[in-house]
């Protein structure tokens, strides 16, 4: 039976970057950090990898978890700082916010960067994508009380 969603996964060449990006400015915590050289049998399996390496770290908000992976073996091409939302493949994760105006200025004074400023959908939403420092994208959204999205 499925629960719901345990966590998003984000492999990064820069962990400490990410962990700093999701925890000192968007106000996770670390809730495990991990590491693994190679010969980890269990996890070649499940990565369809040979004899990796990894740094992980598990980041908490709210009832949702993050997981932030560096691979040190084999290390993996880059992405695309730029990729566009339309591309196929995971788009981005969405942190639910209050007071989405307060938290645009805040973070864009942090220097993250936006798409636009927080856009009001009636009956839905205000929300807003913006990218974290390895280009991966975060949306911030203010749920209308009374819609849809309301939890």
């Amino acid at each position: 039976m499925i629960k719901g969603i345990h966590h998003a996964s984000i492999t990064t060449a820069d962990i400490g970057r990410l962990t700093r990006f999701y925890c000192d400015l968007l106000g996770f915590e670390i809730v495990l950090e991990y590491a693994w050289d190679a010969g980890n049998a269990a996890a070649d399996a499940i990565y369809d990898l040979r004899d990796s390496a990894v740094e992980m770290v598990m980041l908490r908000a709210g009832n949702a978890c993050l997981e932030l992976f560096k691979f040190n073996n084999p290390v993996g091409k880059a992405g695309d700082p730029q990729r566009p939302v339309n591309d196929q493949g995971y788009t981005h994760i969405c942190l639910n916010v209050t007071d989405i105006e307060a938290e645009y200025e805040r973070l864009k004074a942090a220097g993250m960067l936006f798409h636009c400023p927080p856009q009001h959908m009636p009956g839905l939403c205000s929300a807003t994508y913006g990218r974290d420092p390895d280009g991966n994208i975060v949306e911030l959204m203010e749920p209308d009380p009374a819609g849809a999205f309301a939890l």
